[in-house]
């Protein structure tokens, strides 16, 4: 080969790997964490009970993430399973989402959460439940809204999700993520490609379970809880915008 057909090829390939790399941070950039809103489907007791919306904000270096669940049939009955505000504040950094505030609250006043986060001091401040709470904070705490996000930019980032602490009343329970595998869903958006990731308690036969789509930048497409075997609550996800 002449050398300006040596150095003609080396161009393009330095071209090439330019386009590529171009082309995987404009994927990264595409898949980060950003705003969206959906809709599920609540089930209890495979009842249809609540339509619940989510939606992701941000403001700056902060995301507001809120769940609104109304209910549908006897959906009244099952408020607790669904509550009908929570209101999650994070930051998010390179190590992951660091929660500022939560509150959530219905119809029964015994069931409100109000939290607050003071990473200067290292507490957590508020009620859970009529309960005063007063914790250290510790990089694991998370709570029940921020606790989703969490798994979301855990998997953005490609790291394996933590464990974490969640916070019950005034106290903090440790729960850990584990990966069981992938699945398709047939949902309202189409067929979609799941990973699905659980989350438990140790020595509980409570678990909740997340279909996070790597396409659609983890959201889960479908939240359940069970039992041992038995399946508590469902949550199936009708609508997305990204």
């Amino acid at each position: 080969m002449r050398p300006s057909a040596d150095r003609a090829a080396r161009v393009r390939r330095l071209a090439s790997a330019a386009a590529v790399l171009l082309a995987c941070s404009a994927v990264a950039e595409a898949d980060g964490l950003r705003p969206y809103s959906a809709t599920y489907t609540g089930i209890w007791k495979g009842m249809t009970v609540a339509v619940s919306s989510l939606k992701l904000e941000q403001t700056d270096d902060t995301w507001r993430f809120t769940s609104r669940s109304e209910p549908r049939g006897i959906g009244k009955v099952a408020s607790g399973v669904f509550p009908p505000l929570q209101v999650s504040v994070v930051r998010v950094t390179d190590k992951g989402v660091v929660p500022l505030s939560f509150k959530s609250s219905g119809g029964d006043a015994a069931k409100g959460i109000d939290l607050h986060y003071d990473w200067q001091a290292h507490r957590v401040t508020g009620t859970y439940e009529n309960t005063t709470v007063d914790l250290p904070l510790t990089p694991q705490v998370q709570d029940d809204g921020s606790v989703q996000l969490s798994l979301m930019v855990e998997l953005l980032a490609g790291r394996t999700p933590p464990t974490v602490q969640l916070i019950d009343k005034n106290s903090v329970r440790d729960y850990q993520f584990a990966r069981e595998g992938d699945a398709k869903l047939s949902t309202p958006l189409g067929e979609i490609a799941t990973v699905i990731y659980r989350s438990q308690k140790a020595n509980s036969p409570r678990a909740t379970r997340f279909w996070c789509a790597p396409e659609r930048g983890y959201v889960p497409m479908k939240v359940e809880q069970t039992i041992g075997q038995d399946v508590q609550w469902t949550l199936i996800i009708q609508s997305l915008n990204r």
